[in-house]
């Protein structure tokens, strides 16, 4: 049971679902509180059949806060968690400012649980294209040993928040007419093209989000030996990223033995039927919370190798979602305490 607890960015488009997700779960709570920035300070949210004001964020308001689940920028996230800690609360952060701090413990409850019991008041939650794949990979990887993995994604618009949102509704309907309006949150035009960029340069041509894949995966399991070759790309979808996954494994793995350990994994749904047309698509997995694979066929170029199709809703499991199971996972704790 978390006496009290706080969700900072309530007003935002991850922030909504961690509120759903905390009522359609029944996190085991008290009393909640809604933080904010000035920006958003004042508004009303309704949770259940309450009416919450949002309050101001800023160091006082985390006295008496148990656990804090965020949805906020970086440098956001870097400047309030120390207060919350400072205070005696647990922040479970979205952000990715906290990811790869060695002090920090970076959580898919799927995965990496136990890894839980060495936070020091901060606990983060992977970028959503890493844990999508993340959750695809363990059965994968506890069965076999992963060696290396290439991926493609193909990342939603709400990826960049409400704004990405309305600018690929925005867009779509201007191109039909003729009064697209100029891209903003994008680094061009959405409608009808995809964008083979997502995030700022980082490394040897990588971007920030392919080289988040990278450190991500190795951290969540604990395998710096695993080599992770990602392209990240932004497409015309308003909600779930889709992932393209060719595995290496140390130990070989049937296409059979595959498909036993993606139906068996939690938080795993396998639609793998190609004569019948059955695989995941983004339009299915929107609004739901597992991981969905299909197209699992063998790799034609190394007798080591599986590929795979792998799609989730990035604001549900990429984001929402598992920040609440790690919430789950300290009810429990202080339950077993109490």
């Amino acid at each position: 049971m978390i006496d009290t607890l706080a969700v900072v960015g309530a007003t935002g488009a991850v922030g909504r679902i961690v509120l759903d997700q905390i009522l359609q779960r029944k996190l085991p709570h008290g009393r909640l509180r809604l933080l904010a920035s000035a920006r958003s300070a004042g508004q009303v949210v309704t949770f259940g059949d309450q009416q919450i004001t949002v309050e101001l964020m800023e160091p006082s308001a985390f006295d008496g806060v148990d656990v804090v689940i965020a949805s906020t920028p970086d440098e956001v996230s870097a400047e309030f968690a120390p207060w919350a800690v400072e205070r005696g609360a647990i922040v479970v952060d979205e952000s990715g400012y906290w990811r790869m701090d060695p002090k920090v413990p970076l959580i898919i409850p799927e995965v990496n649980a136990a890894a839980i019991d060495n936070h020091q008041g901060i606990i983060a939650s992977p970028n959503c294209s890493t844990t999508q794949m993340v959750v695809a990979l363990a059965p994968l990887h506890n069965a076999a040993r992963i060696k290396r993995v290439i991926v493609s994604t193909y990342q939603a618009t709400s990826g960049a928040g409400l704004a990405g949102e309305a600018e690929l509704m925005h867009s779509t309907r201007g191109s039909l007419d003729g009064s697209a309006p100029a891209a903003k949150t994008f680094q061009y035009p959405i409608a009808f093209n995809l964008i083979p960029q997502i995030g700022s340069e980082k490394h040897e041509g990588y971007t920030s989000e392919e080289m988040k894949m990278v450190y991500e995966t190795r951290k969540i399991f604990g395998d710096d030996s695993i080599d992770v070759c990602p392209t990240c790309v932004r497409v015309p979808v308003a909600i779930g990223h889709s992932e393209s996954i060719l595995v290496e494994t140390e130990k070989p793995l049937t296409v059979e033995q595959a498909r036993e350990l993606f139906a068996n994994a939690d938080g795993v749904t396998l639609i793998d039927d190609l004569a019948g047309r059955q695989y995941p698509m983004p339009v299915d997995s929107a609004g739901k919370d597992d991981v969905f694979v299909g197209r699992v066929r063998k790799d034609l170029s190394s007798p080591n190798g599986i590929a795979f199709w792998c799609v989730s809703d990035n604001l549900r499991k990429g984001a929402a979602t598992n920040a609440v199971q790690i919430a789950e996972l300290l009810a429990k704790k202080m339950a077993s305490v109490a």
